[in-house]
This record gives C-alpha cells, sequence and structure tokens, in this order.
C-alpha cells in the first residue's frame, strides 16, 4: 500500500477543492492510504484572515477520538469557509462538531492546549523537512506535488500524479 501525504489547512480554500478533488479520484486509486498532515499557511502570529490552529489540534483530538476524518475535515471547511464561523473560539469549535466528536471533552482538551505542541510539529513537518510552500501539497513514493499559489492543483494535475508516484512504487 502507497501513503500519500497530505499538507493542507482548513482556512485554505484551494485545499477545500483540493480535498472535494482527493475524494473524487481516490476510489480509482484503492491502495492508496492518505496520512494528513494539517499545517498553517500563515501561522500566529501574523495576522492574515482566520486562523486554524484549533481546527487543526482538533483534529488530531478527532484521530485520537477514533472519529472519522473525512467528516472532520469536511465539517472543519464548512465552519469556516462557508459557515464563517469563528474558528478562533473553543466555544464555537465545540457546538460545531456536536454530533460527531464529544464536545465537553473537545472543549476540554482545546482549553488545556493538549494538542498544541502537535499541530506545531505539524507545522514544522511540513514546511521544513517536507519542504511545503503554499498548500495543499501531496507527496507520495518520493514524488512530490505542489500547489500554484493562488491557483491550487487541479484534479488532473492531481489524478497525473497519483498515476505517476503510484508506477513508481517498488513492489514488495
Amino acid at each position: 500500500m502507497s501513503k500519500l501525504e497530505v499538507f493542507f489547512d482548513y482556512a485554505c480554500p484551494y485545499c477545500l477543492q483540493g480535498h472535494q478533488n482527493l475524494l473524487d479520484i481516490l476510489p480509482d486509486f484503492p491502495d492508496t492510504e492518505v496520512i494528513w498532515r494539517p499545517c498553517e499557511s500563515h501561522p500566529r502570529p501574523e495576522r492574515y484572515g482566520m486562523h486554524s490552529d484549533l481546527l487543526i489540534q482538533g483534529m488530531f483530538f478527532a484521530q485520537d477520538s477514533g472519529a472519522d476524518l473525512w467528516a472532520y475535515h469536511e465539517r472543519a471547511y464548512r465552519l469556516i469557509l462557508k459557515d464563517r464561523a469563528n474558528a478562533e473560539d473553543i466555544d464555537t469549535l465545540a457546538v460545531g462538531f456536536a454530533g460527531l466528536l464529544n464536545p465537553e471533552a473537545l472543549h476540554g482538551a482545546l482549553k488545556n492546549g493538549k494538542y498544541i505542541k502537535i499541530q506545531r510539529d505539524a507545522n514544522r513537518y511540513a514546511f521544513t523537512e517536507s519542504g511545503v510552500w503554499v498548500v495543499p501539497a501531496y507527496r507520495m513514493n518520493g514524488l512530490r506535488l505542489d500547489s500554484v499559489e493562488n491557483i491550487g492543483v487541479t484534479k488532473d494535475r492531481l489524478k497525473k500524479f497519483l498515476q505517476r508516484a503510484m508506477s513508481s512504487a517498488i513492489p514488495l
């Protein structure tokens, strides 16, 4: 099984499109495991739009809770990009993920900062170790696909990347 690393930010509309593209074409690549690599396009303290650090920490909480990450991603994108909910407010997020996650447990984990280090390590991994410059970005079998700034990655480019990466995989 090949592992596809997906670098993304919930506050990025191009990542939302990339998420939908991946959802559409992934059935064509059944031997692909997705490794979610959330990272902030504009980490604090920089002030550029809504920060997504709490949503990213929430994803790690969801992962530890055994929640459906596809459902988490869809709800996170909807909250920040479509509903324009305040993603920097813990109470708003606890309510927004009710039914998918335990609101009290999520609230507690975000309030006490349980996932801050993991979220910061994820940023460092993306930008320092993986060479991500613009999100969404993809890594698989030693190959990389990076977005074009203010354009993203088209569905066709993503599909061709996956085809190339799968063909370059070394059989076991």
